[in-house]
């Protein structure tokens, strides 16, 4: 029989298959751990929050605060004393109009016929006692006259025996002038546009399905465009009809006087209820590759994605709803770095009731 060498007899093989194993663990290392995220939790509690609508508008006179000021005659526009934006006082001068050649041709004909009509008045009383006219002539006459009368005294009244000033009704802000000295205008026309500062309001547009929400009546906190400024008014009109112009619904909110001027821009919140659902901070609301909103709850200190519906947000916090565990906490720091299974590890563990 054959002997192998003292090198490759069996012994010699598990000594070297040990050795082997050896240095295959030695270059391995220990296992690798799994990772986890040091992460901050809070509690779940549920609570609510005001249901606020956002619209955008702008300042403007509501119709019962609106005044036009407009031509009793044909005339001509001889001087304008205000500008569109001035404020006026009550009886301030507006504007100065001068009979037309048209109005100053009928004044003349109303004062011929008054005169003819005095006269024949005066000649049938004559008439009358002399027997050569009856009472009822004479009543004619007196008819005659009384329409004469009237006809002039109108005109007078409209201005049209002499140039005319026309005065502020009220105290008011000229929000807009349609003429300009030395224009002709017709009777009828509108000359100014005045507004009652006490009168102005905000008008907004809102969307069809959240102007539902809104009730006349609801708080709404203004804030003008390009200052920190809060003004607080409420809804004193929903419309109930789409605008076809811009697709969205007209709200009307009143403004306490003096705090904006026409024209100019404002965001409202309107407040229309309260959201109730889990509060959450917004920072702990994150969003996936869809689009969509979620939280990660820690259940055992493993992460579990969950899907919600934002109902509410205001300032820093917001009301969510989704199939949310009560008794899991919420991650509200180091969620983005986690994904479904992956262990955490609790930085700070904020056990509150409340926001």
């Amino acid at each position: 029989m054959k002997l192998l060498p003292r090198s490759l007899r069996p012994g010699t093989f598990r000594t070297l298959g040990m050795l082997a194993a050896a240095i295959w663990l030695v270059a391995a290392g220990p296992p690798p751990r799994q990772p986890s995220v040091l992460v901050q939790l809070q509690s779940m509690h549920k609570g609510s929050l005001p249901r606020i609508v956002a619209a955008y508008g702008t300042v403007q006179p509501s119709a019962a605060a609106q005044h036009t000021v407009m031509a009793a005659l044909s005339a001509t526009v001889a001087d304008l004393y205000v500008r569109p934006g001035q404020q006026v006082a009550k009886d301030a001068p507006l504007l100065r109009l001068s009979p037309s050649p048209t109005t100053t041709a009928a004044y003349t004909r109303a004062e011929t016929a008054q005169s003819v009509a005095d006269e024949l008045v005066a000649r049938t009383r004559g008439m009358v006692a002399q027997h050569l006219a009856t009472q009822q002539q004479l009543a004619q006459a007196e008819q005659a006259q009384a329409n004469a009368r009237a006809t002039l005294t109108a005109l007078q009244a409209q201005g049209a025996n002499g140039p005319s000033v026309l005065h502020a009704p009220f105290a008011a802000i000229v929000t807009m002038v349609s003429i300009t000295p030395g224009t002709i205008v017709t009777e009828g026309s509108a000359l100014l546009t005045l507004a009652r500062p006490e009168g102005l309001v905000l008008k907004v547009g809102v969307v069809p399905a959240e102007a539902a929400t809104i009730a006349t009546g609801d708080p709404a906190a203004l804030h003008p465009i390009g200052s920190d400024q809060t003004i607080r008014g409420k809804v004193s009109l929903r419309g109930a009809v789409v605008d076809a112009a811009d697709g969205l619904v007209p709200v009307t909110i009143s403004l306490p006087p003096g705090s904006l001027l026409p024209n100019q821009l404002a965001r409202a919140n309107i407040t229309t209820g309260q959201v109730t659902g889990y509060l959450v901070p917004h920072a702990a609301i994150l969003v996936n590759h869809q689009g969509a909103p979620y939280v990660v709850q820690a259940v055992n200190l493993v992460a579990h994605e969950v899907a919600v519906d934002i109902l509410a947000g205001h300032g820093s916090q917001d009301v969510i709803r989704g199939a949310l565990d009560p008794a899991a906490p919420l991650v509200v720091a180091g969620a983005y770095q986690l994904r479904n299974g992956m262990k955490m590890r609790v930085a700070t563990a904020r056990n509150t009731s409340g926001p």
